[in-house]
């Protein structure tokens, strides 16, 4: 009997199909942020961050342009095992010499993506990008400048265009996730009138005629960040709240919120009040620091939440996160894979026994398999997970990822 074998008796005997687990993890899309490679830099020449983002660190290797990133993106994708989605921000529009500002994008300026997206059979998702431009050095869509709020109402219906372009071509569903940074640095004079604007804005744009059978569109809050610490525009409750009355994708980003604050509590609230809800993985370190996913506590019980709620087919899945210190291919796969390990986990729990034992207040045993299940041998079952797509262990990978380093990545000058 090997490994694999005597770890799936083991959970064999509490209850858990390992085989299945497996099976069903296979079937699970991540949407992988594009972002990940260059630093949120982009191709469309508006420099440094803005927007309450940063990127740190200065490690060699960023990718400069769409074939280096195409590239390294295929590197990652030779780690990850299943057939994912790529999540694609505007700024990384493909001009070829056709240059449009944010307010005139086309979906043509995206069609490498699309080309990339079908030869590989992945998905494609996509979001505006309200930063990093020179008409969002105040704010945006809650701008008190009409003609700056304008150009980015413009810039929202536009991108509907094009991710309904994307879901056409690729032919899946396609999530079009809105967030702005919007805010204050101190104490503002009103509150209500930026979210006048912002909710004007969104009216407006939203009211673009599309598929909604294609193209589902998300909104996404934030606490906040650097420029705009005192007061935050698109709230946790205005983005809730506009979604559910706008029949929208509620979006929540495990960065955005207080420190103190945990997405897992809140997944199953939205679940029985949305049909779908998206996610933005990522890891605060503090604040929304975008550190990179780990298999860490918080990351294990939001995919706990997902499977035990029989939600893994109601959830639009990215991860988000970006760090310059460090390779930026070996981020992209420890991320993604500490999401897979997280899905794993929680596929390998006896869910509905634990369920059982709440319900029936028999809380001293519902304990005992919590802990039980802290030692079971996961690896095992991971390592299996691995080798059914021919997929090198994390070590390996990594030695791997080193020699593309030297190769590849070092020559980028």
């Amino acid at each position: 009997m090997n490994n694999y074998s005597r770890a799936k008796c083991q959970y064999a005997a509490l209850g858990v199909d390992a085989d299945s687990a497996i099976n069903e993890l296979e079937k699970v899309k991540i949407s992988i942020h594009c972002w990940q490679g260059d630093d949120v830099c982009g191709f469309d020449g508006y420099g440094a961050l803005s927007g309450g983002i940063q990127a740190t660190g200065s490690y060699p290797g960023k990718a400069r342009n769409p074939q280096e990133l195409f590239a390294d993106i295929d590197k990652v994708l030779s780690f990850i095992p299943g057939r994912h989605k790529i999540n694609v921000h505007a700024n990384y529009a493909v001009f070829n010499g056709d240059f449009a500002d944010r307010d005139k994008l086309l979906p043509r300026h995206f069609k490498a993506w699309v080309d990339y997206a079908k030869s590989r059979g992945l998905g494609l998702d996509f979001n505006p990008t309200f930063f990093s431009h020179e008409k969002a050095s105040a704010a945006t869509l809650s701008s008190s400048d009409e003609g700056v709020r304008r150009f980015w109402v413009e810039h929202t219906k536009a991108c509907i265009k094009i991710a309904e372009y994307f879901a056409s071509e690729v032919g899946q569903p396609s999530l079009l996730n809105i967030w702005i940074p919007d805010g204050l640095k101190d104490v503002p004079g009103s509150r209500l009138a930026p979210r006048e604007r912002f909710k004007a804005s969104l009216d407006e744009a939203l009211a673009t005629a599309y598929d909604k059978s294609k193209v589902y569109i998300s909104l996404e809050s934030k606490v906040f960040g650097i420029g705009f610490e005192s007061y935050t525009v698109g709230s946790a409750e205005f983005c809730i709240l506009y979604a559910a009355k706008n029949n929208l994708v509620p979006l929540m980003d495990n960065g955005h919120y207080h420190p103190t604050e945990f997405v897992s509590d809140k997944i199953s609230s939205l679940l029985l009040f949305a049909d779908k809800i998206g996610l933005h993985l990522t890891r605060p370190v503090r604040w929304d620091s975008d550190h990179v996913v780990l298999f860490d506590d918080e990351t294990r019980e939001i995919a706990k939440e997902l499977v035990r709620n029989n939600a893994l087919d109601r959830v639009f899945l990215a991860t988000d996160f970006f760090d310059a210190s460090i390779n930026r291919i070996s981020a992209w796969v420890t991320g993604i894979r500490a999401v897979q390990k997280a899905l794993l986990f929680a596929l390998l729990q006896p869910n509905g026994k634990l369920r059982q034992l709440q319900d029936e207040g028999r809380f001293s045993e519902l304990m005992v398999i919590h802990e039980e299940l802290k030692t079971a041998p996961f690896g095992e079952i991971w390592e299996e997970f691995l080798r059914k797509d021919n997929m090198p262990s994390g070590t390996d990978a990594f030695g791997e990822i080193r020699e593309y380093e030297q190769e590849i990545l070092l020559k980028r000058v």
